[in-house]
């Protein structure tokens, strides 16, 4: 798959990268069938045949509407592939975008090519740059759903008795397990958040003073191997281990293990299908919930999301196990010294609760409910996963997520006091 240029809000340069991610999408999608487009698994999830419209409906409503002449491609649209834009007007309820037979796949697939055809006679006329940040936030939301897409077909195939393959995945080469190491990270004030000229979400921001005590991290994520211990020293079964509302969730939704994991903790479904579990490999698809119990049990904690991140900067966040890499799994890594697998393979839960930065201010108009509003009830996650695009991703990213949620690739970093 092709990557964007992580400085593509370039005028100059935004055509090339608005052909490369709006290709990638449909290469994602390239091997599904229309009934698999259609079909939504649970709420929390989207068809496929949504994802390629909203997507499309983002660039026609921010971008080409901005034209006060802009005719839309069809007004009733607009109502069926908003997301959550409550100032933008209404919108199709979430739990049944799965009932939308209409319009059909090739209708949206037309709808994607009217859009494209517009957008590029528009990139070809040259636009300033407050219009090029626009379309870089819509190729960056797009990559978003990239991700999305990947982890709702999972889900999706995933509850299908024949256990479908979304494609032949090639396996990763047998590795030596990594022994469990601990880090010491900075301490003292640091500065976390968006520096520099490059793309960032506005939650990224503003830059600031962060403390750290005195800490450690585990050199690399929790493996497979290690949660099945956890499974077979009664975790599930012991609730002293866990926050109240996820001991309510282990026994209200009948969490025995992973999700995508079989009773005899030796098999996953993967996008590839059925698959044995890589003993070395970071466990991946726990919710915070168990993340933290796992971490509780371990003798640890989950770190901060400052922690991470100032861990994490000495890194190249372009280097990792991303939706490149054709894997569309988590894998074990070369062994090497010091921190490791920073970025790709799994989301890592942290302890912080998503929160706005010191000083942050919610950007004017429709696009201040992109973030900002979702600041409540939820935790952050770093990163990035096997499903993520490389040029997406960046150290001070924060995605996040419910606690309870377990569908994206989620696994856990845990972290020490020291």
């Amino acid at each position: 798959m092709q990557q964007i240029d992580r400085a593509c809000a370039s005028p100059g340069r935004i055509d090339e990268a608005w052909r490369q991610v709006r290709a990638a999408t449909l290469h994602l999608v390239a091997d599904l069938a229309a009934e698999d487009s259609v079909v939504q698994s649970m709420p929390e999830t989207s068809p496929a045949k949504w994802h390629l419209a909203h997507t499309t409906w983002f660039f026609e409503q921010f971008v080409l509407a901005r034209d006060a002449r802009y005719r839309f491609f069809n007004e009733d649209w607009l109502f069926l592939f908003n997301s959550y834009y409550q100032s933008l007007g209404p919108m199709h309820a979430r739990p049944q975008r799965g009932l939308l037979t209409r319009p059909t796949l090739a209708e949206v697939l037309a709808y994607r090519a009217c859009i494209d055809e517009r957008m590029d006679d528009l990139l070809a006329q040259g636009i300033d740059a407050e219009r090029a940040a626009l379309v870089t936030l819509g190729l960056n939301h797009e990559q978003q759903h990239q991700e999305l897409l990947l982890t709702d077909i999972k889900h999706l195939f995933s509850l299908n008795p024949l256990r479908p393959v979304y494609r032949r995945l090639p396996l990763p080469n047998a590795t030596a397990a990594t022994p469990l190491e601990f880090i010491s990270g900075a301490e003292g004030i640091v500065e976390i958040g968006h520096v520099g000229a490059g793309f960032a979400f506005d939650c990224e921001t503003p830059r600031h003073r962060a403390l750290l005590h005195g800490h450690a991290l585990a050199n690399r994520p929790v493996s497979n191997a290690e949660f099945a211990e956890f499974i077979r020293d009664g975790g599930y079964r012991t609730p002293t281990l866990w926050l109240s509302e996820g001991w309510n969730a282990v026994c209200q939704r009948g969490w025995a293990h992973p999700l995508y994991w079989n009773d005899t903790l030796d098999a996953e479904f993967s996008l590839g299908g059925l698959r044995a579990i890589d003993a070395h490999a970071p466990v991946s698809h726990v919710s915070f919930f168990e993340a933290d119990a796992f971490a509780r049990w371990a003798g640890a904690r989950l770190p901060t999301e400052a922690e991470w991140e100032s861990a994490a900067s000495a890194f190249d966040a372009a280097r990792g196990n991303y939706v490149e890499s054709g894997l569309l799994h988590p894998h074990a890594g070369e062994p090497a010294n010091g921190l490791r697998q920073m970025f790709g393979d799994v989301w890592e839960w942290t302890a912080s609760p998503y929160v706005s930065y010191p000083g942050y201010r919610v950007p004017p108009g429709a696009l201040g409910e992109y973030n900002g509003k979702f600041m409540c009830g939820q935790y952050v996650l770093r990163g990035g996963s096997c499903a993520t695009p490389a040029t997406h991703m960046r150290a001070s990213y924060r995605n996040f997520f419910a606690p309870a949620d377990r569908w994206q690739f989620m696994g856990l970093r845990l972290g020490k006091d020291r």
